[in-house]
């Protein structure tokens, strides 16, 4: 149950004054819930701010700068009837001119806001128009007594359409209102030490900063938060590690003739990172503990190869292994690579998705129930209620950062002291294993299997499009085959595909049907249908978003088109060029980007042109961007995490695992009395899993 004290912060958020069922529609779309509640949007935390303190005459602002500046209403200017042209208002003082431009807004309105003779204060920003100064819609209109209220440091906050700075105020204010005094979860020698207000003060001081240094990542204040979020999901690792100790671990020893019939099958001889890897793994399984092991490696460097034989090692003692994949378009290339030589060896597979339905689905439940499937790959699909194995040994998690801790629990609860293996395609550096995962042993992939081919990478304005499209039309004619990725313009599915299609259209009107598509709203039979087409060469130029990032493996590709690659993060740049060089011809990648290009851009640009090496992309990656762009999901911030950023919070990420490894030591049932407000900070950041370990006992 959750404690009391939180139920004001858990309430809807149209429980606060101002938000009805119209304005619930876009904070459900910018919270990404539902049904948001007060946390959630007091969780939002801010982009950037405004010094309101600097206050020039007008022509002393520097133009596209925040402002905020007294002025005299000399005139109005409204427009003709029927005219789109907008609405002026002349405004001065002593040093000079300012032209105030509203578009499709009521005269009369804007009168009654700024009436002639009076003065005003206006906060916005000044641009220069046909050598005049004009400010178009300010941010704030006040008369005295209102620019005495006005803070002198103000946040900004990511929007969406239908949802005004000015709605997200009102309500930030409300739920302040609503925040409770909570008992301090945070060791008091700690918060000393850090100079940490309480969580109601951090939350007040976040979100109505009295300091330009307050209103950022690296304030008390976030970095207070940051710290709460981060020290939750540590007792939560720490929880379910404690967890498998006490449930223990089942030794599971092959005898060596599935592995061999494997390497007679494979085309290709084992790295010796691959064998190092898979000697490693066949310890953890063979001992009487669980198994949680992190196998890390760059693109094509046969992750997919090596839980394979891991799968070979559970069918040898008769036992049975679980791949999970994030979605199904991966999940169905690890099947379609698995599956021929898993047949070689004699290993039954299965494939599992949201795809299988009917007497189709009920042959592969009825395999895994009767034990005579070795394999599966799937999705989420393996978790739903109705799946049941007959002797689940190992569950293998790829892309791990794409899923919770909690449907990794899922999983293993398939079986009896599961195993278990996690694998990422893209390298993290060792602090953000450390966040993500806690202590985990970790095996690195960093060779290549012989014959894979370097990619010339290079980048190029996107004002030189047509000499790009005129190389693929000649790469196409030469019979190769290419993808041309567009960027995910804004966190929305429909920006994505707006983005793809009308590039899709552009270039189907050049180079007519031999052009494809494939985006992350079409169906999974039609994502499917859209790579088999590229793969047999029906289209010869696939048009995609970032949904063929991971595991898409098409030989004959040779080209990687990145429109605006300024927009994506080094990782997931890198993982998009590991789309091709994946076969024996000469492979190339080029960056189109809008200039002029930010320092942060250019540099990781640069970067990715000199180095193909995954491991020191991901650290570049980490100390150009943070940890958002590492994992190739957000600009900023871990997957599952709302307020921590590593670039800023790392340092507290140690302090939050030593407070979290001392506690559930010494108390791993969290029940003595001073282990209490931690179970409300569970509750707070909705970390289900530990709470359902607490509450079992």
């Amino acid at each position: 149950m959750r404690p009391d004290a939180l139920l004001p912060l858990f309430a809807p958020l149209d429980s606060l004054p101002g938000i009805g069922p119209k304005l619930m529609k876009p904070y459900a779309r910018l919270l990404g819930r539902e049904m948001p509640r007060v946390i959630n949007l007091l969780f939002h935390m801010p982009s950037g701010f405004v010094d309101r303190r600097a206050r020039p005459l007008i022509a002393e602002a520097v133009p596209e700068t925040d402002v905020t500046i007294e002025v005299q209403v000399d005139g109005h200017q409204p427009p003709p009837p029927g005219s789109r042209a907008p609405h002026r208002t002349f405004l001065s003082d002593a040093s000079g001119d300012l032209v105030v431009v509203h578009f499709k807004i009521e005269p009369a309105r804007i009168e009654h806001m700024l009436p002639v003779g009076a003065r005003r204060w206006l906060c916005g920003r000044i641009s220069l128009y046909d050598g005049m100064r004009q400010m178009t819609h300010p941010d704030r209109i006040l008369d005295a007594a209102g620019v005495e209220r006005l803070p002198a440091v103000e946040q900004t906050y990511p929007l969406v359409e239908g949802l005004a700075s000015g709605h997200l105020r009102r309500a930030m204010e409300a739920a302040l209102q609503r925040v409770p005094e909570l008992p301090e979860w945070i060791a008091a020698d700690l918060r000393a030490a850090r100079g940490w207000p309480s969580f109601r003060e951090a939350l007040a001081r976040l979100h109505r900063p009295s300091s330009p240094h307050e209103a950022t990542p690296a304030g008390a204040p976030w970095r207070r938060l940051a710290f709460d979020e981060l020290l939750a999901h540590q007792i939560t690792l720490a929880l379910v590690r404690a967890q498998e100790e006490k449930a223990g671990g089942r030794a599971t020893r092959g005898d060596g003739r599935v592995i061999e019939r494997l390497m007679a099958a494979l085309p290709f001889r084992l790295t010796g990172a691959q064998e190092t890897a898979l000697v490693a793994i066949r310890a953890d399984l063979a001992a009487e503990t669980r198994m949680l092991r992190l196998l890390q490696g760059d693109v094509g460097s046969g992750k997919t190869v090596v839980a394979l034989m891991a799968a070979a090692i559970a069918a040898e003692a008769g036992r049975q292994t679980a791949l999970m994949a994030p979605t199904e378009i991966l999940a169905r290339q690890h099947h379609e690579t698995i599956a021929p030589l898993a047949a070689a060896a004699g290993l039954s597979t299965a494939v599992l998705t949201g795809r299988e339905k009917g007497r189709a689905r009920e042959a592969v439940l009825g395999g895994l129930a009767g034990g005579t499937t070795d394999l599966v790959v799937g999705t989420h699909a393996l978790i739903q209620d109705d799946v049941a194995f007959r002797d689940l040994a190992l569950a293998v998690v790829d892309e791990q950062h794409r899923f919770g801790v909690e449907q990794r629990l899922a999983l293993a609860r398939k079986g009896e002291a599961v195993d278990m293996l996690v694998m990422t395609a893209t390298p993290i550096p060792r602090t953000l294993v450390l966040t993500l995962f806690g202590d985990m042993d970790a095996s690195e992939l960093r060779e290549k299997p012989p014959g894979r081919q370097a990619i010339d990478t290079r980048a190029l304005p996107l004002d030189r499009l047509d000499e790009v499209v005129a190389g693929v039309g000649r790469a196409l004619a030469a019979g190769a085959r290419a993808y041309w990725i567009c960027p995910l313009v804004e966190e929305t599915d429909t920006s994505d595909l707006a983005a793809a299609t009308e590039r899709f259209e552009a270039l189907k009107s050049v180079f007519g049907e031999t052009v494809g598509l494939i985006h992350g709203r079409m169906s999974g039979s039609a994502k499917d249908e859209a790579m088999a087409r590229f793969a047999r060469g029906d289209t010869r130029l696939l048009v995609a978003t970032t949904v063929v990032e991971v595991g898409v493996n098409v030989p004959e590709a040779t080209v990687m088109v990145i429109e605006h690659a300024e927009r994506f993060g080094l990782a997931q740049l890198h993982q998009l060029r590991g789309r091709v060089g994946r076969g024996d011809k000469p492979s190339t990648c080029l960056l189109l980007y809008r200039a002029p290009l930010g320092e942060t851009a250019k540099a990781r640009l640069a970067i990715l042109r000199e180095s193909q090496d995954g491991f020191r992309l991901a650290e570049e990656d980490l100390r150009l961007r943070g940890e958002g762009d590492v994992l190739g999901t957000r600009q900023s911030g871990l997957p599952g995490f709302r307020l921590a950023r590593m670039e800023w919070h790392a340092g507290e990420v140690e302090a939050a695992r030593s407070a979290a490894a001392a506690r559930v030591r010494t108390d791993p049932d969290l029940a003595a009395p001073e282990a209490q407000p931690l179970h409300v900070l569970l509750h707070l950041h909705e970390r289900d899993a530990a709470v359902r370990l607490l509450s079992a006992g």
